[in-house]
């Protein structure tokens, strides 16, 4: 008995000892690294991004020159067309697969925020407001966060059948005035959006926040809907890419000023709920399929609380810090 346990006392002193050899072989940690350089802000990045915004960390942190859904056609709508879904009480998505159109809902009429490519502008979101019992004839505005084709080609659209008023930054009517011809045609030039701005039709009003740097009169906005009657408050962001300032270290600075003004402006308001114009930025596509499934007492799927709002925003900050550090090296 007595060698049994000087035995077992033996083995334990061993063990002890080589599990001390092997923690004292282990390599120092690397120290972390400057918070002003690429590996900083990609880590503070990827901290802010945690698990709820991969996709935006993936295409402004980690490929941030991609583009994505650029070259399909009508002839691809088995790759891009989505049914429509109602969001909130007062929120509607119209979007494809792969970007987003919202109508903002009241008795008096209905805000649409951006407007797809020109193949898509019908079926989605025409098409999409009658599916979801909604008269098209009740388009007062049309809001069109910045001047490129996957979010302008559908205003003429509804600026010539409807009558919409169409609201876009000024330095995006000159571009497109300045541009070649859509398809679809141009809309004609009509309200100039400013910052603080605030379109109002019935009880829905929406803040214009300028936010330049995905183009040069990016607008993104904020406002309010109702999650069976109970208020959330939006923050919707108008430009997230920095595929065409990647290279541009003053244009990036200016995106990230935008990130940090719209994050300010989320967190007076208190807003909850994140928006963009990319289901890759946002997961609508993800997201409105999954309020079917909501049970009560569940969160709703696009309400990510006050922090997630600003987490959002600081990823795309460090992600366009990390682009301004690394340089020319994409």
């Amino acid at each position: 008995m007595a060698t049994n346990i000087r035995v077992t006392a033996l083995a334990v002193t061993l063990a002890c000892a080589s599990v001390g050899t092997a923690v004292a072989q282990q390599p120092p940690r690397e120290p972390a690294p400057a918070p002003d350089s690429y590996e900083g802000h990609l880590t503070a990045a990827k901290v802010a991004a945690g698990f709820d915004f991969t996709g935006l960390l993936a295409r402004v942190c980690i490929a941030p020159a991609a583009a994505v859904g650029a070259n399909l056609t009508a002839a691809d709508r088995a790759i891009w067309y989505a049914q429509p879904h109602q969001v909130f009480d007062n929120l509607y998505w119209l979007g494809t697969k792969i970007h987003s159109s919202w109508a903002l809902t009241d008795r008096d009429g209905i805000i649409i925020l951006d407007t797809l490519f020109n193949y898509a502008a019908a079926p989605e979101i025409v098409d999409g407001l009658k599916k979801m019992h909604l008269d098209p004839k009740k388009i007062k505005y049309v809001i069109v966060t910045h001047g490129h084709s996957d979010h302008d080609q559908g205003a003429k659209l509804l600026q010539d059948t409807y009558g919409a008023r169409v609201v876009m930054g000024a330095p995006d009517w000159d571009m497109i005035a300045q541009g070649p011809d859509m398809p679809g045609g141009k809309p004609r030039r009509d309200i100039t959006g400013v910052d603080g701005q605030k379109i109002t039709v019935g009880a829905n009003t929406v803040t214009l926040v300028t936010t330049p740097g995905h183009t040069p009169g990016t607008l993104s906005m904020l406002f309010t809907v109702k999650d069976h009657g109970k208020p959330l408050n939006v923050a919707y962001s108008g430009g997230t890419s920095i595929a065409g300032i990647v290279h541009d270290v003053a244009g990036l600075a200016v995106y990230s000023d935008s990130q940090r003004k719209m994050a300010k402006a989320a967190a007076a308001t208190g807003a909850s709920v994140i928006m963009s114009n990319h289901s890759e930025f946002d997961e609508a596509y993800t997201k409105v399929r999954l309020i079917a499934a909501r049970q009560p007492g569940e969160p709703h799927p696009f309400d990510v609380g006050a922090d997630g709002v600003l987490r959002y925003f600081k990823v795309a900050d460090e992600c366009a810090q990390a682009a301004r550090m690394k340089g020319t090296g994409y």
